[in-house]
C-alpha cells in the first residue's frame, strides 16, 4: 500500500467516526476516491480537524501494508421505483400513468435518471442463465430505445412479459422493424417479431446480482 492509499485508508477511519464537515464535503469525497492527496493536502486536514501530525500517514495498527482495501460505503438512493410482476409489466403499454412504488410487491432505490415510468422485475426461469440467475434484480426504464445487444423487457400478444437480449433484423416490405428476442441459454428458442407479434416495454439499465440468498 503506497502513501497515497494510506492517507485515504486513514481518512475513511476518521470520516468512519467524526462524519464528513459539511463545509468540504466535495473534497472529502474527492480525497476517499481517486482525487490527488498530496503532503499539503493531508498536513492541512491534520491541523484543521486536530488529528495529530502525521496522521494521515501512519499504516493503521494491525493493517497489513499490502492489504487492500477497495470497497467503501455505498449510497441506497434516493428515488424508490416498483418491483412488479411479469404481468404488471405486460400492461405498462396500455397505460396512461406509471407505476407507483406502493404498486409492486417491494421497492428498489436509486440515484439513476430514470423516467417517470422505471420500474424493476425479479428474473425467474433458466433462459437468461448463467449472466442473469433466478432471484437477480433488473431496473427498466420505458422511455428508452433499444440499441442492438441491449437487454429488454417485451410481450407477446399475451398478458405477460419477457426478459431477453434484443437483436435488430432489419426491416420488413412496409417498413416495420424486424427483430428478435434472444435468451443467452441456448435450450431455449429465439423469439422473431416477423413471427410472433412482440412489443418492447423497456429497457434494462441496471443489473442487481443476488450471489447467495440470505437465511
Amino acid at each position: 500500500m503506497d502513501i497515497i492509499e494510506i492517507r485515504r485508508a486513514n481518512l475513511r477511519r476518521w470520516l468512519a467516526t467524526n462524519g464528513t464537515p459539511t463545509k468540504e464535503k466535495s473534497l472529502f469525497s474527492q480525497l476517499k476516491g481517486v482525487g490527488s492527496f498530496g503532503e499539503k493536502v493531508a498536513r492541512r486536514l491534520e491541523a484543521q480537524y486536530r488529528m495529530g501530525d502525521g496522521w494521515l500517514d501512519r499504516i493503521p495498527e494491525g493493517l497489513d501494508a499490502v492489504f487492500d482495501e477497495n470497497v467503501t460505503s455505498a449510497s441506497v438512493g434516493a428515488r424508490a421505483i416498483p418491483v412488479i410482476s411479469a404481468v404488471q409489466a405486460g400492461a405498462m403499454r396500455d397505460m396512461d400513468s406509471p407505476y407507483e412504488p406502493g404498486d409492486g410487491y417491494a421497492v428498489e432505490y436509486t440515484d439513476d435518471k430514470l423516467s417517470k415510468w422505471a420500474f424493476a422485475l425479479d428474473i425467474e426461469g433458466l433462459s437468461m442463465m448463467s449472466e442473469f440467475r433466478p432471484g437477480d434484480r433488473v431496473i427498466i426504464d420505458p422511455e428508452l430505445a433499444p440499441n442492438p445487444g441491449d437487454f429488454v423487457v417485451a410481450k407477446n400478444g399475451g398478458s405477460q412479459a419477457t426478459f431477453k437480449k434484443y437483436r435488430p433484423r432489419g426491416v420488413d416490405a412496409s417498413g416495420n422493424e424486424i427483430f428478435e428476442l434472444v435468451p443467452l441459454n441456448d435450450d431455449f428458442p429465439t423469439l422473431r417479431s416477423d413471427e410472433t407479434k412482440l412489443q418492447v416495454i423497456g429497457v434494462m439499465i441496471e443489473h442487481r446480482k443476488r450471489y447467495r440468498r440470505a437465511g
